[in-house]
């Protein structure tokens, strides 16, 4: 009965102990996006995300180890949020060209609409973020929000397509079009043809 009560404890203690410690990196994350707003994510140093977290920088490393541990944090977090509002946005298109522009275009609008998201490809911080957008998990969601349903999800071709899809979005992020219309026209012409098979068909086709 004792032994029995204490493993129940134990386990307990342990879930609290993992739930605190995700509630604690949130909260630094969500410090240093402010920080990245106030003053560019290049020149926003530990000690000041330590000092808006409420935390020594001891504790505060023992979460990242590093400046690039937490920017890469940081991006994936905003990256697997961003790609699943967009995913659930542009589910019920069933052209997947359409969805494809439509999806593209949304993560460029929701980046520069977005302070936290906008602070990374602001002057001598767009290189960071293109650097960081490389990174296998941002493509792992990215692709798996955008070109859901037109490739197979375990096709090779579905990683170096997503890879290619975010430095395309990357690349409007740091050098805009002349206006959304061009953008748009843009992806139609030349991101879409080579994302979406020739042969791909509407979804109520396929039912």
């Amino acid at each position: 009965m004792t032994s029995g009560t204490s493993g129940t404890s134990g386990t307990s203690g342990s879930w609290l102990r993992d739930e605190r410690i995700e509630v604690a990196a949130e909260k630094i994350l969500d410090a240093a996006a402010e920080l990245f707003v106030e003053r560019g994510v290049a020149t926003t140093g530990m000690s000041e995300v330590a000092a808006a977290a409420g935390c020594s920088r001891a504790t505060l490393y023992r979460y990242f180890e590093n400046r690039r541990a937490l920017h890469r944090a940081f991006v994936h977090r905003e990256a697997r949020r961003l790609g699943e509002q967009i995913a659930l946005t542009v589910a019920p298109i069933a052209d997947p060209r359409v969805r494809i522009t439509e999806a593209v275009m949304m993560a460029v609008g929701e980046v520069r609409a977005t302070p936290t998201l906008a602070a990374w490809f602001g002057l001598g911080d767009a290189g960071l973020a293109s650097e960081l957008a490389s990174t296998s998990e941002v493509i792992e969601v990215l692709g798996a929000a955008f070109l859901a349903d037109i490739w197979n999800s375990e096709d090779a071709e579905t990683s170096r397509r997503a890879r290619w899809l975010v430095r395309i979005i990357v690349s409007l992020l740091t050098v805009p079009g002349a206006d959304a219309d061009e953008e748009r026209a843009s992806i139609e012409q030349f991101v879409v043809p080579v994302l979406v098979p020739p042969g791909a068909q509407h979804r109520e086709q396929l039912d």
